[in-house]
């Protein structure tokens, strides 16, 4: 699989983009709406016209066209053909290549069974639920076997547990096949569970690219710092296992029960959006459980930026600002404090 370059390309939304992304690397792009997230993909697999180079393996592919560049390719609105079962949607590439032999009928049949598709293989797309059209995308994509795979936000239509699914069986199928995979979405929480890196984009400029726990850690600008919501950070001064997959860390007086992978804990953080606050004892288990005191509200675009004092430490929690004014919330206020275990980020390398 290759290793793909972007040597300053720019066009009508990028702007002088540098890019590698590495041989079998999952790559995620990250960013709001407009960045050019699209775009960028758009210019890899030819469909756009743009200045500066693409290359594969070091080689310049900017003449070729898209058929040529033997990419696959998930659209947003996933482009499955109506009037074709799910077999031959499937199909549909190596049809157009003229590569129907058996070799490629067992192709497809394999993509079939992979992809749980093999009992519905004779029905028409327009009968089935999203997440068995996602399938359908993602296994013609895959079909004729391409150099890299570019997926475009494939599953922003499903609901949360399907989704996760379907991030789950791609990550995994692309670990398997080891195919070079640029994955374009505006959501962190899928960003940070898929990537091997994050390419943070704004305004048609990458603005950060490093391991997930780099951009939500160490965001390198204002831009980055504001998109992915300034996370509440503690350091580590003690840190003990209580058992298999949990450790406790002290941040000065501040005890967090955390995800323990086995290394050494540096750092820990948790987004304000992830800060639980109730007026109310909060019920579950009694872990990272605190009492905190309200010393600064700010409303902003919709939600309030909560400030509370908490054992010694500044926390921010954020609600919507319809929430907040329900529940009262005013300064000075005492309130129960949550840190969910399952949206706390631990950092271990240096």
């Amino acid at each position: 699989m290759p290793g793909i370059e972007l040597r300053g390309v720019s066009n009508f939304i990028l702007h002088n983009i540098d890019l590698k992304i590495h041989d079998g690397e999952f790559l995620v792009v990250l960013g709001p709406n407009g960045a050019g997230k699209t775009t960028l993909l758009n210019v890899i697999a030819g469909l756009i016209p743009y200045e500066g180079n693409v290359l594969f393996n070091g080689a310049q592919i900017d003449e070729l066209p898209p058929y040529r560049r033997n990419i696959g390719y998930v659209f947003q609105n996933l482009a499955l053909f109506p009037h074709l079962s799910v077999q031959e949607n499937v199909a549909f590439g190596l049809n157009a290549q003229k590569r129907n032999g058996e070799d490629s009928e067992a192709r497809i049949n394999s993509l079939l069974h992979t992809w749980g598709l093999g009992n519905i293989a004779h029905r028409y797309v327009g009968t089935l639920s999203g997440g068995e059209r996602q399938k359908v995308a993602i296994a013609r994509a895959l079909a004729t076997q391409p150099q890299a795979l570019l997926l475009d936000e494939p599953f922003t239509s499903l609901d949360r547990g399907t989704s996760i699914y379907l991030q789950r069986e791609i990550k995994a199928i692309q670990q398997k096949l080891g195919i070079t995979t640029v994955y374009v979405t505006h959501n962190q929480r899928e960003a940070e569970e898929m990537a091997d890196r994050i390419a943070v984009m704004h305004d048609g400029a990458i603005e950060q690219l490093s391991r997930p726990e780099d951009v939500f850690f160490s965001p390198r600008s204002k831009r980055v710092a504001e998109f992915i919501g300034s996370p509440n950070i503690f350091p580590c001064d003690t840190h003990r296992r209580l058992t298999r997959g949990l450790a406790e860390i002290r941040s000065g007086d501040l005890v967090i029960v955390v995800p323990d992978d086995g290394e050494t804990v540096r750092k820990v953080a948790i987004l304000p959006r992830d800060v639980y606050l109730s007026k109310n004892p909060i019920p579950g288990p009694h872990i990272n459980r605190y009492i905190g005191r309200i010393d600064r509200l700010t409303p902003s675009m919709g939600h309030t930026l909560i400030r509370l004092r908490v054992t010694g430490h500044t926390i921010l929690a954020e609600q919507p600002t319809e929430v907040a004014q329900r529940m009262g919330l005013a300064v000075g206020d005492r309130v129960h404090v949550a840190l969910m275990l399952k949206w706390i980020k631990v950092l271990s390398k240096p």
